[in-house]
């Protein structure tokens, strides 16, 4: 939606990924993914990783395009949701636990390196949340 908004432009072919995790420790590989086609122009894939698995998005794309997903990665773009968070005073929380919250959020890991995606192909997309 940000590209058509931003772009005027809506793309060829467009996929709308989501990432889940399973409650066990590993995905076997043949159901790792579902690919439901929603129009000439839209298709869903859904990517299921076991709690212990890598989640390597790159890995399980190329998977995908052997068995017949037409996709080239390195034209492809990734866009990521990212969330600046920011404390309320009036939280119901002190304001030190706020601020450690926030902290170890900033510190956690990057999707992009978390998912395994080219760095060069992601885009992402910012918003502030008040806590």
């Amino acid at each position: 939606m940000h590209n058509i908004k931003h772009n005027h432009v809506l793309h060829q072919h467009n996929v709308i990924m989501t990432i889940k995790t399973a409650k066990v420790p590993y995905v076997p590989e043949k159901d790792r993914y579902t690919i439901t086609k929603l129009s000439d122009r839209f298709s869903l894939l859904e990517l299921r990783f076991g709690f212990m698995d890598d989640q390597n998005v790159s890995r399980a794309l190329a998977r995908c395009r052997k068995e017949g997903f037409k996709f080239e990665i390195m034209s492809t773009s990734f866009y990521l949701g990212r969330r600046k968070l920011i404390a309320a005073p009036q939280s119901g929380l002190p304001q030190w636990q706020d601020k450690l919250f926030i902290a170890m959020a900033d510190s956690a890991i990057d999707p992009t390196e978390y998912f395994h995606l080219p760095p060069n192909r992601v885009v992402e997309l910012g918003e502030q949340v008040v806590i």
